[in-house]
């Protein structure tokens, strides 16, 4: 029998550069599948048209990243559509379409899918767009708050299989989803251990300081590098320790804004943003210090999201400084201490004791290596992932089947041919293994909205754009003639490398 064809949808980070997403593309291809992603291109990275790297075959698409706030992801999220669309006729019959948010409005390419080819529709929640909007624009239940819900819902109704990346996020797909518990299965993002090794500490790091704390990971408006700024300004002034430095990796959309309040909050001789580096000095960095900061603040969105910046700091053996969020603590248990929400003193409190307890930290270090490694490792998530796959395809024979002159060209698009396979019932059941919990923390910013007209017309452009689309009304944009530019990573399940 021919192997199955995986369609991976990507729309916010190009690949492999997204680790979850090539992860998964692995995974699949080691289980016999072959897989297909379609993705934006990067500036720096993954910049060719195509590619097929490891038997992975990459579709890649120029994106302009948005802004001008909630109209420009509109904009945005249109053109990603159309890319996608034009490349995914180009693929061809699939028997699995793997989209993976955010946005929440792919599932109008699988719903084209299915109708054409009977192919089946996996959603990959990375994130909860209607509690990243909230957390990230701040603007309130508004008018475009309750698109996102809408868009959320739809994405929903049309999965066969929903994969999550935590319980809460499980909690969700089952409570506001709709979704059976057998439709959804536990894909946590996992760090692939043997990545991350010690390699000897670089003292030249420290700046001539005892001590290295560090940061690794996104710097958006959401990521809490603001919070830890203003916490170590409170080691320096309330505590009074001056016996360390700090360093930022990473970069975002507010880096050079994170550099300027250091420089506002005289932190600049204690503190060095390095912006995104190789691997090899990721690991140089991570090998010398000596405590690891998760600053992230309690909003809507992080309580229920797992921080990679987490699950690399528990890799790489080292102690960890959090906020109380819910999944920071499912994540890290032991392997940290907890601030409460949003408590910039005790933040720095909790680190000056982690730098005065060496055993402690040695303590906390070993036990979140031994999580990383058992539990929450990626061979557990792997044979979720299998597992999730195995039940979409239940009863849908291979695509492989579809008669040749079904298969659109290598060229423009070919319409769907007249009594293309309609979609298979899913029969069985998987047993529930997975503990529920509390669902997803509701909407906790009650702000009054801001340009109301602008969430309007964006709730206005997605939707007209979403139908259009699936009605098979717009045509394919050409390719970009600008070069390509880089495509943020701003949920905060993303890590920066």
């Amino acid at each position: 029998m021919a192997a199955r064809r995986a369609l991976i949808l990507v729309e916010n980070l190009s690949v492999p550069f997204d680790r979850r997403v090539w992860q998964e593309s692995l995974a699949l291809r080691d289980a016999g599948w072959e897989v297909i992603v379609i993705c934006p291109q990067g500036a720096k990275r993954d910049t060719e048209p195509y590619a097929e790297i490891d038997g992975i075959k990459i579709h890649r698409y120029p994106l302009e990243p948005a802004t001008g706030g909630p109209v420009g992801y509109a904009k945005e999220y249109g053109n990603a559509l159309r890319h996608t669309l034009r490349l995914a006729r180009k693929v061809g019959p699939v028997d699995v379409v793997h989209a993976c948010n955010p946005p929440d409005i792919l599932y109008v390419v699988a719903k084209r899918l299915r109708r054409q080819y009977g192919t089946r529709f996996v959603f990959d929640q990375h994130d909860l767009v209607p509690e990243l909007y909230l957390s990230r624009f701040n603007r309130g239940k508004d008018l475009l708050y309750r698109g996102v819900l809408r868009a959320e819902k739809a994405t929903y109704d049309a999965a066969d299989v929903v994969i999550a990346t935590n319980e809460s996020y499980r909690e969700a797909a089952l409570t506001r989803g709709g979704k059976r518990p057998d439709q959804v299965f536990v894909v946590r993002s996992a760090p692939v251990v043997e990545r991350f090794h010690m390699v000897p500490p670089d003292s030249s790091i420290k700046k001539g300081k005892p001590y290295l704390l560090c940061y690794l990971g996104v710097m958006g408006p959401q990521d809490g590098v603001d919070y830890a700024l203003r916490a170590l300004t409170k080691l320096r002034d309330e505590v009074g320790r001056t016996d360390w430095h700090a360093a930022f990796v990473g970069a975002g959309d507010t880096f050079e804004q994170m550099r300027e309040l250091a420089r506002e909050l005289g932190l600049a001789d204690l503190v060095t943003f390095t912006g995104r580096i190789p691997d090899e000095d990721l690991l140089r960095y991570l090998s010398t210090a000596d405590v690891c900061l998760s600053p992230d603040p309690l909003n809507p969105l992080n309580d229920v999201s797992t921080m990679n910046k987490i699950m690399e700091y528990m890799a790489m053996s080292r102690p960890i400084v959090s906020f109380e969020l819910r999944e920071a603590r499912v994540s890290a248990g032991e392997a940290a201490v907890y601030a409460p929400a949003n408590d910039e003193s005790e933040f720095a409190k909790l680190t000056s004791y982690l730098l005065d307890n060496p055993d402690e930290r040695r303590r906390m270090g070993e036990l979140g290596r031994q999580r990383v490694s058992g539990p929450l490792s990626w061979e557990v998530s792997k044979a979720n992932l299998i597992a999730a796959y195995e039940k979409a395809v239940e009863g849908k024979p291979p695509a492989s089947g579809i008669p040749a002159q079904r298969r659109p060209g290598a060229g423009a698009g070919v319409a769907a041919p007249a009594g293309a396979i309609p979609a298979q019932p899913a029969h069985g059941a998987v047993q529930d293994q997975h503990a529920q919990v509390g669902g997803g923390v509701d909407g906790a910013h009650g702000a009054p909205a801001h340009q109301p007209h602008q969430g309007a017309q964006a709730q206005a452009g997605l939707t007209g754009v979403a139908g259009a689309l699936e009605g098979g009304q717009l045509p394919v944009a050409p390719p970009h003639p600008d070069p390509a530019v880089e495509v943020r990573g701003d949920g905060p399940g993303r890590s920066y490398q």
